[in-house]
């Protein structure tokens, strides 16, 4: 790196002015990321307008904008369950991957949501199911926890990680019982979970098992499953 201070003024002066030049363009140029095009997709997204959504791209909408809370149009349209728009938007080219200030990107809000035509468009888009949400989990883990049987079922047609562990120290199998209601969908979530080869005796952090939790809960019918695969 050269150190303007040591050259001599004559070379010095034109270095000054453009790094000036740089520093106002910046601002400028996250200012045309952000303007009007930019804010119309945004809203016409986060209504489920599709008309909207495909006029503001064509008026040149940059497809990758962020509202305050680093929500795109991608994500905004997640969170109301607009398929269509979010299909639309994927084969524009939206990042499935972006995540927002609390760690949500497309594909994750939709696994912990249970939009699974949302995580199925995800999934072919190169959704990166290494990825986690604010709480360290995967996608499976909030749709095991929230009963989404269907996405669950989904994402284990994938390689995704089953036996992830969370920041709570939690897998989905172990939110599936702790969390779960032991009724018949989570039990279903759990014997699927366990056709998958999930480890039945990992612990959370305190050496409680899924077994041991179901008991304590008295889920019996989850519990005599998590015995038949070996469960202690």
């Amino acid at each position: 790196m050269v150190c303007m201070s040591r050259l001599p003024d004559v070379q010095r002066r034109p270095l000054l002015g453009a790094a000036l030049a740089l520093a106002a363009a910046a601002p400028a140029a996250a200012l045309a990321q952000d303007g009007a095009p930019a804010r119309a997709l945004r809203a016409a997204a986060r209504a489920g307008d599709l008309a909207a959504v495909r006029a503001a791209l064509e008026q040149g909408a940059p497809i990758e904008s962020r509202d305050a809370d680093g929500r795109s149009p991608l994500l905004l349209a997640t969170h109301g369950n607009h398929l269509p728009v979010v299909l639309l938007l994927i084969e524009r080219g939206a990042d499935v991957n972006a995540q927002d200030k609390q760690r949500d990107s497309a594909f994750l809000l939709a696994g912990a949501r249970g939009y699974t035509e949302i995580v199925r468009a995800t999934l072919r888009a190169g959704a990166n199911l290494a990825s986690t949400n604010r709480y360290g989990g995967t996608a499976l883990i909030p749709a095991c926890h929230h009963g989404h049987l269907e996405t669950v079922r989904l994402l284990l047609t994938t390689s995704i990680d089953v036996d992830h562990v969370n920041h709570l120290g939690w897998t989905a199998l172990l939110e599936a019982v702790i969390l779960g209601d032991g009724g018949p969908t989570h039990q279903q979530i759990v014997r699927l979970l366990l056709g998958r080869k999930a480890q039945p005796n990992l612990a959370d952090r305190e050496g409680v098992t899924p077994l041991r939790h179901a008991e304590r809960q008295g889920y019996k019918a989850m519990a005599e499953l998590l015995r038949a695969a070996g469960g202690e």
